[in-house]
């Protein structure tokens, strides 16, 4: 779906330093006349047919969504992630002659819910690589803005996600427990944006303040490629390699204290820095 921010009074708290890490750059950096015609096909192909598969979704909701319930005997919000996941799986599948996509640590049984997931943000894609988790019971931390388009409104708000820029800190607290009980995994951009420069940005502490005051784990997990695929102001798709990897979770009960979040929050940051810098190669 729409490209997922995780900022807004829930987050806006004790922000870290900007940490570099290192990125391939833009494809004009890289390949000759066979990269650029197949970059050519890539355009000329995804963008139609990412179009076709979001209206074939969007038309078909009001049948699947009923009828996905009445078969599984799920809730609302469990159906709607579960077609969000499915319309991802689409996604990957249209890319998949364009875009590498591997994956490491990403065990079922690692990811079990409840927790709380944190990703690096670099690309509007980033959202869609999502699909790559095996599990498909994961609900957003979202900004305003794509509540207010009309159909990614409805899927968003009907799947449970958070609208955190518009919660107050007792609100998205509240909202985090439910989703968390039911049980799902939650998932957090903690840097609130797309990075553009490719360095590591600040993190907010909403993520993290949820981890302590529930004392649910923290699951860090570190993307590459989508800035190669599509970097933040550009419309033009490249061939990448996009990684997702899960490092191990990390325990808030660790972070003992008032301020521990803020001690969890540098230390996964770190986790996530150190591992990005020593091994998360960008290139085609």
């Amino acid at each position: 779906m729409s490209s997922v921010n995780t900022v807004g009074r829930m987050g806006r708290l004790e922000p870290m330093e900007v940490t570099a890490v290192a990125t391939l750059g833009s494809c004009a950096q890289r390949g000759g006349v066979s990269f650029w015609l197949t970059a050519l096909l890539m355009n000329l192909t995804v963008y139609p047919l990412l179009a076709l598969w979001t209206l074939f979704g969007l038309l078909t909701l009001p049948l699947t969504l009923p009828l996905l319930r009445l078969v599984s005997g799920w809730s609302a919000q469990r159906t709607m992630r579960y077609l969000i996941w499915v319309y991802g799986q689409g996604w990957l599948l249209i890319m998949r002659p364009f875009v590498r996509f591997e994956t490491e640590g990403l065990d079922p049984e690692k990811l079990h819910a409840p927790a709380i997931l944190v990703v690096n943000h670099l690309s509007f894609f980033d959202t869609y690589c999502m699909a790559l988790l095996p599990c498909f019971d994961v609900n957003f931390a979202v900004r305003s803005w794509p509540f207010r388009m009309i159909f990614y409104g409805f899927v968003m708000r009907r799947a449970g996600y958070l609208d955190v820029e518009s919660m107050n800190w007792r609100e998205a607290l509240a909202a985090g427990r439910r989703v968390l009980e039911q049980p799902a995994l939650q998932l957090f951009f903690p840097e609130g944006h797309r990075s553009r420069d490719g360095r590591l940005q600040r993190f907010y502490s909403g993520a993290f303040r949820l981890a302590k005051e529930t004392g649910t784990k923290v699951i860090p997990l570190c993307l590459t490629g989508t800035d190669t695929l599509l970097p933040p102001g550009r419309l033009w798709l490249c061939p990448a390699r996009v990684r997702l990897q899960a490092l191990e979770p990390v325990d808030p009960a660790e972070f003992p204290g008032e301020n521990g979040h803020v001690e969890m929050r540098k230390a996964v940051k770190e986790r996530m820095r150190r591992h990005l810098e020593g091994g998360g190669e960008r290139r085609c």
